[in-house]
């Protein structure tokens, strides 16, 4: 498995139809999930007051979307391991927009988060399925594609904020997420058949021991050979499979313990992304006395310059690599943010939130990638949960920190956490994979004559 510093930019012109056709079915499954959960977003105000549900009644049910999708993401590792990546795609493909639909039909604040259970469960499900997916599809395309897969979710976010915002008015929440629920189904039974039609052609390299999540599938298979060919030497035979064991044993603890990073680094960006959503508005307005339409637009500059980050992420690691762009991008988030936060003028600040974008826009895809290179739906499972947690984490951290301090103090820990991810980054870059570990184990490894 290439180190995080390398990319594989391989032979572009070699691209067969099927991995192109299975990209694009796949970039329109990312685009769903942003347009979908952005259009009930949009809708939150109209369900509170259709329920009856007060601030805080209402912010405990939509701790059921957090607790169905953390739930959900581990056991949706393990479903894609044993079922496929690109069906369990499907499968939540179909669920989501179904369970978008229940929210408008409830009236209490209790039967909201019941329905928001299923709702969230979807949405974690399909963020892992098609993820993990992609880190497949970017393994066998042999380009950092990942961001560009981001880029759809965050033009599919976008689109659906701003055709929600515009129907608001003239639709009811029920009639409006109906017509979600029917477009996604109609998006997934256009795109399904392509998505399971074409497989995704195995690389060669040894890449799919760690795709299991077994660092030493392809050590068992060397280990059960050499062990037939010195049949019958005895104690020695048993102590080299012993320290084979041993030796799996620590390239597998090594490798869950790289996930673990890679899911810190997701952490550690998503948590901005959350607090600049839900605080950042209240930070130009509190702050710095903007006008209510431009404070709106904050968010709006951040998210903006994300999915541009995101459309020229392929580029920018095909040119800088994984780790430099990972370092980059978290400087220039920490540098973004401290302006954005410590800015003197609206103008300065909403500059500060677009860097913050920019730089966080591809460290969330990359470390998802590498964990799912890693070991495979699990790894994905383990980034995406941690970096959801993160998300989840921002915006009540913000607000404490606020009550302790100040906003603009408050919002510095963003800039904080960006430069965290950026030495993990760095530090990670220069830590050797098991894959390649074992590689260079086995090629210093002298030839053994099989015994006849």
């Amino acid at each position: 498995m290439p180190p995080l510093n390398k990319t594989t930019s391989g032979a572009r012109g070699a691209t067969s139809p099927a991995l192109t056709r299975l990209r694009a079915a796949l970039t329109l499954f990312f685009a769903l999930d942003g347009f979908v959960f952005a259009g009930w977003v949009v809708r939150i105000p109209a369900i509170k007051e259709q329920t009856g549900a007060s601030a805080s009644t209402l912010g405990l049910a939509l701790l059921g979307v957090s607790a169905g999708a953390v739930v959900t993401m581990t056991l949706t590792g393990r479903l894609c391991s044993r079922f496929g990546s690109r069906q369990v795609t499907v499968v939540c493909g179909v669920l989501m927009p179904l369970s978008v639909a229940l929210p408008p039909l409830t009236h209490s604040a209790l039967a909201l988060g019941l329905v928001l259970l299923f709702f969230g469960a979807a949405y974690g499900g399909i963020n892992v399925a098609m993820n993990s997916a992609a880190v497949d599809l970017v393994r066998a395309l042999r380009r950092p594609v990942m961001p560009s897969f981001h880029a759809a979710f965050s033009l599919g976010g976008m689109l659906g904020a701003g055709l929600g915002g515009l129907v608001a008015g003239h639709l009811s929440p029920t009639r409006h997420l109906l017509a979600l629920t029917v477009l996604g189904l109609l998006l997934t039974a256009a795109t399904a058949p392509t998505l399971l039609r074409y497989e995704v052609p195995p690389v060669p390299g040894g890449h799919d021991a760690a795709r299991s999540g077994d660092p030493g599938a392809s050590g068992r298979s060397r280990a059960s050979g050499d062990s037939g060919a010195a049949g019958g030497s005895g104690d020695s035979g048993d102590s080299v499979e012993s320290a084979r064991l041993d030796a799996r044993g620590r390239a597998a603890r090594r490798t869950r313990g790289l996930v673990l990073v890679f899911g810190l680094i997701a952490l550690c960006t998503a948590y901005g992304e959350g607090a600049l959503a839900d605080w950042g508005a209240l930070h130009l307005e509190q702050d710095l006395d903007a006008h209510p339409g431009i404070a709106a637009a904050g968010y709006s500059c951040f998210a903006l310059a994300m999915t541009i980050g995101r459309l020229s992420g392929t580029a920018l690691l095909e040119r800088l690599g994984r780790t430099r762009t990972v370092v980059g991008g978290g400087l220039l988030a920490t540098a973004g943010m401290l302006l954005g936060a410590l800015a003197p003028s609206v103008g300065v600040a909403l500059a500060g939130f677009a860097v913050t974008g920019l730089g966080l826009a591809n460290i969330f895809p990359v470390a998802v990638e590498r964990a799912g290179a890693l070991a495979g739906p699990s790894g994905v499972a383990t980034a995406s949960t941690l970096g959801y947690g993160g998300m989840l984490l921002g915006p009540p951290a913000i607000g404490f920190m606020a009550d302790w301090f100040s906003l603009p103090v408050a919002l510095t820990s963003v800039a904080v956490l960006a430069a965290v991810a950026a030495c993990i980054g760095a530090a990670a870059g220069r830590t050797p994979t098991p894959g390649n570990r074992a590689a260079e184990a086995s090629a210093q490894r002298p030839e053994r004559t099989p015994v006849r």
